[in-house]
């Protein structure tokens, strides 16, 4: 949360400051914009924060304005709405994903399993199949809902291999319908994902519905 709110200030007090448009003239401006966009896609993947009522504070406070709120109370005031925040995550994020599902599983070449697990056929492999007691390698990229990225091991660039007893359930019953060479994308239920306790250290919420796009390279008896 110290980083975020170092990101809403670093972007807003320029936003604020700002009197006319500048124009990206050299590497140094190009690299400054480029900066604010990142910060900007940040904020609004982790914040629900109103930005207009952000953004009249940091002007009365840059001016030296008598805030609406005293200084005395304000980190009071974000502490309190943090933790109100983590309460209220799971109970929205579940609305979201019965919301996203029940319209997911209409779209043509999506397919539902009896236990909820979504998926599509993105390339189809001739390979085998592998049993749950297998290990296997993969590639992959998983999003949120909002597409927000929190892992993929292309950009790392190195396969992942691990035996399908030991990851999330929606992994194990997806990675079981995947010939080799096949790339799948899924959509997993909180259920049969992490549910209300991501990992620690994970760009996951509590009860997030996960999305990956996943290619079975290989299986490891």
């Amino acid at each position: 949360m110290k980083n975020l709110l170092l990101f809403c200030t670093l972007l807003l007090v320029q936003i604020c400051l700002a009197q006319t448009p500048k124009k990206l003239n050299n590497l140094k401006d190009s690299a400054s914009y480029a900066y604010g966009t990142t910060l900007g896609i940040s904020i609004k993947q982790q914040s629900d924060l109103d930005l207009d009522n952000i953004i009249q504070g940091i002007k009365d406070a840059y001016y030296g304005k008598n805030t609406k709120i005293e200084p005395a109370i304000a980190q009071q005031c974000l502490n309190t709405y943090i933790e109100q925040e983590k309460i209220n995550a799971p109970v929205k994020n579940r609305a979201k994903e019965v919301k996203f599902l029940a319209a997911n599983k209409t779209k043509k070449g999506v397919f539902t399993t009896t236990s909820g697990l979504q998926y599509e056929i993105l390339v189809q492999g001739k390979g085998e199949k592998p049993s749950a007691t297998d290990q296997v390698t993969v590639h992959y990229k998983g999003t949120l809902l909002d597409g927000g990225e929190f892992d993929n091991s292309y950009k790392r660039g190195e396969s992942i291999t691990f035996p399908l007893t030991g990851v999330i359930k929606g992994w194990t019953e997806g990675l079981q319908l995947m010939p080799v060479g096949s790339k799948f994308k899924f959509y997993i239920p909180a259920a049969l994902a992490y549910g209300d306790y991501p990992p620690p250290g994970a760009k996951i919420p509590p009860a997030a519905t996960l999305v990956f796009e996943v290619e079975l390279l290989g299986i490891v008896k």
